[in-house]
């Protein structure tokens, strides 16, 4: 599975390395991160990584294969 998890505002060099499995783009003031995704736990893992960074998810969703 692939998934593209926007977040709201500019994610930093340093913050970006939080997330190693993932590309990231800036794109309208939200930073969109994307690629693939394990399986359930790792979708969840990834979102509480998001929480525990203090980043705000704008919108999450699975892109087509």
């Amino acid at each position: 599975m692939r998934y593209e998890i926007r977040v709201d505002g500019h994610l930093s060099e340093t913050l970006a390395k939080a997330f190693p499995e993932l590309g990231h783009v800036v794109m309208s003031g939200q930073t969109v991160l994307y690629g693939p995704v394990v399986d359930e736990a790792h979708l969840y893992g990834l979102l509480a990584r998001c929480q525990s960074l203090g980043l705000r998810v704008v919108e999450m969703r699975q892109l087509p294969e």
